[in-house]
């Protein structure tokens, strides 16, 4: 990795577009940490830090600490996040959607310019949410109508610019831009976990007990983030073979090549829709004020925060572990079941002349993609409730405390790794030229 961005640093174009990146990222950072005004930050920090749950600790990681500093990225790009699965899923649904799908570069403008719309539009819905929760809460220096419609605008451009920004680093920088300005802010709150597990488990404590701390952090981390590789690399091979066919004098065909099945073909967005499914109810308690107390609402919203589960104290609260597992397995093979077709694949194949060996063209095809597809999204949701569980069980038994959790480590290897591909791509094609002009 470290010979690939080094090389890279060696051909002008690329050097230009990674200087580009870096230098977006910094002023993203900067606006994390620019005051939002109207908010009295220091009541906020001193509410956000009294909440017992964790439903804003995982929005709060995701936009780099930023709602938390109440600055004037809080809402960073989650709302972009949320209408880009929003529009995502709404093309398969209304049939215009999908017709723009289907319409190749022209239809994918389309489609980007409706997202930035159903951004501006989330992003007034929540900060609107937000104004108004936390002034009834007694958090803004005046609450009034003035001061109210002040912070909705300035979170609506703070999360309208980094939209923008985004976008701009995918033009003219590495990568998917919102994807790197996503990583970048988990990755900024990774420094702030490491103290304080390094103050928890090893800092005065006995040589013995600190070391032993020591490496059992390192090797969870380690294991995980092997895990969270392997996960996103494996794929499933099926291989496809074309017949031979005369054209004119030639013999076409005969080659033999393959499909691959990514066995994690939903990729992190099953995790995400589980945890926001999980969450939002939470979410909406805690902007309300009402957080159920002793009641059964209450009982009810502890039982979906994560926060609360594998702890001993209160067992019975880790029933929510088997709802998310559930939830997540489900919108494994949703998701899938939106972004992959077998028949669509196996009458394609059949117009090419192509099949899968010992496997008849046509429907039989189909439903040997499916079957396969079945069995490897299970083993794909398996892995993806293991990474995701392993930091939710620690921080439960152990009260470790992190912010940074599976969902998290499967974003910040999965975009590290493609943006990677992406410049030993570019690497390539220059050498490529480079070459041919020589």
């Amino acid at each position: 990795m470290f010979d690939t961005v080094r090389n890279a640093f060696k051909i002008k174009d690329i050097r230009n577009r990674l200087l580009f990146t870096l230098l977006a990222l910094v002023i993203v950072r900067l606006g994390c940490e620019l005051p939002l005004p109207g908010f009295d930050r220091l009541v906020f920090q001193e509410w956000f830090s009294q909440l017992t749950g964790d439903s804003f600790n995982f929005f709060n990681a995701f936009t780099g600490g930023s709602f938390e500093n109440m600055s004037l990225f809080a809402l960073n790009i989650t709302p972009y996040i949320t209408s880009s699965i929003i529009i995502q899923l709404l093309t398969i649904a209304i049939p215009a959607l999908e017709e723009m799908q289907k319409e190749g570069e022209e239809g994918r403008k389309k489609l980007v310019s409706i997202t930035r719309y159903v951004t501006i539009g989330l992003a007034l819905i929540e900060s609107t949410a937000m104004a108004i929760g936390f002034g009834r809460q007694g958090l803004l220096t005046t609450y009034n109508a003035l001061n109210v419609i002040m912070i909705i605008c300035a979170l609506t451009a703070g999360s309208a610019f980094l939209m923008w920004i985004g976008e701009q680093i995918t033009e003219y920088g590495v990568g998917n831009g919102i994807s790197i300005v996503l990583t970048i802010n988990i990755i900024s709150r990774i420094p702030d976990d490491m103290t304080g597990l390094f103050t928890m488990y090893v800092k005065d404590r006995a040589i013995a007990f600190a070391v032993l701390s020591a490496v059992i952090i390192l090797a969870i981390i380690l294991v995980t983030v092997v895990l969270t590789i392997l996960l996103n690399d494996a794929e499933r091979r099926i291989p496809v073979q074309y017949a031979k066919k005369m054209q004119g004098r030639k013999m076409l065909g005969g080659n033999s090549t393959y499909i691959p099945l990514k066995v994690n073909t939903g990729g992190v967005i099953p995790i995400i829709f589980a945890s926001s499914l999980m969450e939002f109810p939470v979410v909406i308690a805690q902007l309300l004020g009402n957080t159920g107390g002793t009641t059964a609402w209450g009982h009810i919203l502890k039982t979906l925060s994560s926060s609360n589960w594998f702890k001993a104290a209160t067992p019975a609260y880790s029933i929510g572990v088997v709802i998310y597992i559930v939830l997540v397995v489900f919108f494994a093979y949703f998701y899938t079941s939106i972004t992959f077709n077998p028949l669509e694949v196996a009458d394609n194949m059949k117009k090419q002349g192509g099949f899968i060996p010992g496997i008849r063209p046509g429907k039989p095809t189909s439903d040997y993609l499916t079957k396969i597809l079945n069995y490897i999204i299970f083993i794909g949701a398996v892995g993806l409730i293991i990474v995701a569980i392993i930091p939710i069980f620690f921080n439960g038994v152990f009260n470790a405390g992190v912010s940074f959790g599976g969902t998290s480590l499967i974003i910040i290897v999965g975009v590290i790794l493609e943006t990677i591909k992406q410049i030993e791509s570019q690497m390539v094609v220059r050498n490529y030229k480079g070459f041919l002009n020589s």
